[in-house]
């Protein structure tokens, strides 16, 4: 996006309808190569259908609402974390199978 395109974005007061993956993830304060994790975990849903190696989209207005969800933001956060578990007992050859990823978020008592 060019320079005149951010300032009047910041005129008008809002973000760009669409993000690319870079942007959300600042949005959410987390890595570029950690968004497609969260693609594939389903915590993340690109517009469209894009093909595999094409530029992915999202919704702006769909993130802002997810990131108001404490469940949802502790989800992100353990599929970061279980994804990076996971790709450094690989690396390491750590034996066993990584566990499968809990998403669910245990309930405050």
């Amino acid at each position: 996006m060019r320079e005149e395109h951010y300032h009047l974005l910041q005129l008008l007061g809002q973000l760009p309808a669409r993000l690319t993956a870079d942007q959300v993830a600042v949005v959410i304060n987390c890595q570029p190569h950690d968004v497609p994790v969260l693609v594939s975990c389903n915590l993340l849903k690109p517009l469209g259908n894009p093909a595999p190696n094409a530029i992915k989209f999202f919704a702006t207005a769909e993130l802002l609402e997810d990131i108001k969800d404490r469940k949802w933001l502790a989800k992100v956060t353990a599929a970061i974390n279980h994804h990076w578990q996971a790709k450094n007992a690989r690396k390491h050859g750590t034996c066993g199978r990584p566990a499968e990823l809990d998403l669910s978020v245990p309930s405050a008592a």
